[in-house]
């Protein structure tokens, strides 16, 4: 019975979370993020503005995915991945496959990306997974947590992501720098032009 109750209160929490999330981007597209205010998201979805912080920190937040679930499938992508399947390889999977899939007209996309405070939200809130992800790559590795090579490689793999979206292939473009990440600078081509005759090296060419 308990077991029951708790289901069942979970999804009432889910239904209402939605319900706000819905409300917030329905509310933001029409009149713009900064033309809403918090109590009108809440009145929309018949709850209380207290029901609405219960389930969401800021205004900002009503967007977003939830922040906890985004980080354990973060860990879980690494911890869980297939046996010998590379580190880096079951991070960019896990990429590809969760951060460049949504379709440009897809309302929430549109309206992040068209609202700066939303912009740089999604991203502060991205870039807090550093920590966590540089443990549990230290753990999948062997090395320290506070090693340079995790906490560099924690945060390039998460600013990832904004170079891909701003792509016109954002799957290939995850693809190509985690292969940069992978196996460094020396295996692009613009690397490989500074050993050719006539190759320009890291000289910015005259416009």
């Amino acid at each position: 019975m308990a077991e029951t109750t708790t289901g069942r209160r979970e999804r009432k929490k889910a239904q209402t979370r939605q319900a706000l999330t819905d409300a917030a981007v329905r509310l933001f597209t029409e009149r713009g993020f900064d033309n809403v205010g918090v109590r009108e998201v809440a009145e929309a979805a018949d709850v209380s503005l207290s029901t609405l912080f219960k389930h969401f920190p800021s205004k900002e937040a009503l967007v977003f995915d939830l922040d906890a679930d985004i980080e354990s499938a973060l860990v879980a992508a690494v911890r869980d991945r297939a046996p010998g399947q590379p580190v880096l390889h079951a991070l960019r999977d896990h990429m590809v496959h969760t951060r460049t899939a949504v379709p440009t007209d897809d309302p929430v996309f549109v309206l992040v990306e068209s609202t700066p405070a939303l912009r740089d939200y999604a991203r502060r809130m991205w870039s807090r997974h550093e920590k966590t992800l540089a443990a549990t790559l230290a753990e999948a590795t062997g090395l320290a947590p506070e090693d340079p090579a995790v906490t560099g490689l924690a945060r390039f793999a998460l600013e990832a992501p904004s170079i891909a979206r701003a792509s016109e292939n954002p799957a290939r473009t995850m693809r190509d720098l985690f292969t940069l990440l992978e196996h460094g600078w020396a295996t692009t081509p613009l690397a490989r032009g500074e050993d050719h005759p006539g190759g320009t090296g890291d000289r910015i060419p005259p416009r």
